[in-house]
């Protein structure tokens, strides 16, 4: 039984030195060492010989195992040195080569918009407040002047999470509530509310179920619409040219008193009239007016001593006025073809 431990143990070690690769060595390993391979064999017949020649034999049978593991374990280790080599080998990066412009994100068309109505906002002291999306129907109606029956809290219009309670915020005036109670009845206001608003309709090139409104309020003492007039001037100045000219007509909102929708002269063909403005020269562009003084005493103001005027206007028609944008659903896509244009940080690297 020795002389065959000796022949089996140089059959072993020649097809180890004979093995070419990684996968040879580990089907060594499988069909000598594994559980039915021959060395297995060997050690199940211990039990029919003597305990001296058990004793012998076992020994080396040991020593046999040893010497078989230690060289067939050196020879994988040697060919996963090999493999690991010819890999770095084959993913060498050649630092000579010109660098390759990977294209990144940017921020989205609408953020830009409303970025650049912030600014000229807070150039004119006003701050950007925001507040809850999911909202309670006081602070989106009740306060607003927007009494219980009113059309505006149809729940074709609305999306009620809980009935007449709990909702999807219709407009961003709840903010503008909200701030006027947190200033206690007796602080001058100056705000913007940029945010999502959410409304039951259809989508399509022009109507989304959620869109951006920027909404403004200023609360103050012997505020007139002159003083609306003349900053309407100021934002839609910066936003399209030193020569757009703006102009109010009457209207009506529930939460002011007079109310007026806001035009701009046609900054593409510059009064003339176009398909832009539909041939009338104008284009409509923000509804407003002065704090119905209701919402004023529902907010803990005194509306004989103070007054104010809000506006608000979406931020995707503003958008699609500035940029020539014919699609809403172009805000709410990924395809960095259609931000390419608008992409600030893209022309400032070219």
């Amino acid at each position: 039984m020795k002389e065959k431990l000796e022949a089996l143990e140089q059959e072993i070690k020649e097809k180890i030195a004979k093995a070419k690769d990684l996968k040879e060595i580990n089907e060594l390993k499988i069909t000598y060492l594994g559980k039915k391979g021959p060395i297995n064999e060997f050690t199940m017949h211990l039990k029919e010989l003597q305990n001296e020649e058990k004793k012998e034999f076992g020994k080396v049978l040991n020593d046999l195992k040893t010497s078989i593991t230690n060289e067939i374990e050196e020879k994988m280790k040697y060919y996963e040195e090999l493999e690991i080599k010819e890999k770095l080998e084959k993913e060498k990066i050649d630092i000579t080569l010109p660098g390759v412009k990977i294209k990144t994100g940017s921020p989205n068309i609408l953020e830009h918009i409303i970025e650049e109505v912030e600014t000229i906002c807070m150039s004119m002291g006003y701050d950007v407040v925001d507040g809850p999306e999911i909202e309670e129907d006081r602070f989106n109606f009740e306060l607003l002047n927007i009494p219980k029956g009113h059309p505006a809290r149809d729940a074709q219009d609305t999306f009620y999470i809980k009935e007449e309670e709990i909702l999807l915020r219709s407009q961003t005036s709840p903010v503008q509530a909200r701030t006027m109670l947190s200033a206690g009845g007796n602080k001058p206001i100056r705000m913007i509310c940029p945010g999502k608003t959410y409304r039951r309709d259809d989508d399509d090139a022009t109507h989304s179920h959620q869109f951006m409104q920027i909404e403004g309020l200023l609360v103050d003492k012997n505020i007139s619409l002159s003083d609306l007039k003349g900053t309407f001037d100021v934002i839609f100045k910066e936003l399209f040219g030193p020569d757009c000219e703006v102009r109010f007509r009457p209207s009506y909102y529930q939460f002011t008193e007079p109310s007026v929708e806001t035009d701009i002269s046609c900054f593409n063909c510059k009064g003339k009239g176009c398909s832009l403005c539909k041939n009338t020269g104008w284009i409509t562009v923000s509804g407003a007016g002065i704090v119905h003084p209701n919402v004023l005493k529902n907010c803990g103001y005194d509306p004989k001593i103070w007054s104010g005027f809000a506006f608000g206007f979406g931020a995707e028609r503003l958008a699609m006025l500035k940029y020539g944008i014919n699609d809403i659903r172009t805000f709410y896509q990924t395809d960095l073809r259609e931000i390419k244009n608008f992409d600030r940080r893209e022309k400032n690297d070219d």
